[in-house]
């Protein structure tokens, strides 16, 4: 038996709440949002679902109290039009750190003893919040961090390319948003590094970086606002942590050498965050991870 909250019915929390129910990942679903109507909305639009779908679930709303034997909560509250406005995820930041405060008191005073999974931006400094608040082991909170940007380095490489974006292996580092970069020397193209492709004149890796980077805009610009994709990535991190996969991957870690959670590969499993896996980076590299984590904690601390 799997018991999952949401807390935050947006568009993202909603789509993952969707996925969740078709995939049959959760037996009992508790949503929280402050829209009461909302959630009430919600619940009669999936409950409504049930005799048409392969799966159902229990669903329970608006009760903190129910997180106490959940088994993952997802934070996924937010302004996107604050983000969609400014083309920064930081814009978010006076309204979700509060949130965060307000949130994480709640979950600690629930009894909650799971693994918490943020999505909330900016992401990186909402983990950090939400950890202080809840006062949960680093291994048990953390982030979709770059997870969704490396999956947009995939999709970008794979494109180039015409190949699958499955073919593309490697990471885009450091923060969910403006500091991020792609670590190409972590990137293959079947197998191969992408440098050779480069050096061969086949790509430009400087443009194709900054698409990278500016993919989540080129979707809200179109739709007002982001959904399938980092709701995929966070129902994947969920999958790992049920079946104990161990499976490696970016995401909003906490980093020691840099005191603050950052997108950096893990080994994901049942009791979150596994271990770590140092990456060797080449020193240009080093130096862009090490700014984005000061870009982190100086906006987060402003």
């Amino acid at each position: 038996m799997h018991k999952i909250g949401i807390i935050g019915l947006g568009h993202v929390g909603t789509t993952v709440a969707h996925i969740l129910l078709l995939k049959g990942l959760a037996d009992e679903l508790v949503m929280i949002d402050q829209n009461a109507k909302k959630v009430e909305a919600e619940y009669y639009d999936f409950a409504d679902s049930f005799a048409r779908t392969e799966h159902s679930a229990v669903l329970k709303c608006n009760d903190y109290g129910e997180l106490a034997d959940a088994d993952i909560v997802i934070t996924s509250f937010g302004d996107i039009e604050a983000t969609a406005k400014t083309g920064d995820r930081f814009a978010e930041l006076p309204i979700n750190k509060k949130s965060a405060v307000e949130v994480g008191r709640k979950i600690k005073e629930s009894g909650f003893n799971g693994i918490l999974l943020n999505i909330s931006n900016p992401c990186d400094a909402i983990v950090n919040e939400l950890q202080k608040a809840t006062g949960m082991p680093h291994n048990r909170i953390f982030g979709t961090g770059t997870f969704l940007d490396t999956a947009r380095l995939q999709r970008a490489v794979g494109a180039h390319f015409s190949e699958a974006p499955q073919n593309v292996s490697g990471f885009v580092l450091g923060e969910h948003g403006n500091s991020q970069f792609s670590a190409w020397s972590t990137v293959r193209l079947d197998g191969q590094p992408i440098s050779q492709f480069a050096d061969a004149g086949k790509v430009n890796l400087e443009k194709l970086d900054e698409e990278i980077r500016q993919s989540a805009f080129t979707v809200v610009a179109g739709k007002g606002y982001t959904s399938t994709a980092i709701a995929t990535c966070a129902v994947r991190i969920v999958e790992a942590i049920f079946n104990n996969k161990h499976e490696f991957m970016p995401a909003s870690v906490y980093l020691e050498q840099f005191g603050t959670y950052i997108g950096y590969p893990a080994v994901i499993g049942k009791n979150g965050v596994e271990k770590i896996v140092p990456v060797k980076l080449p020193a240009d590299e080093a130096e862009k991870l090490a700014a984005s984590a000061k870009t982190i904690k100086e906006k987060e601390e402003a």
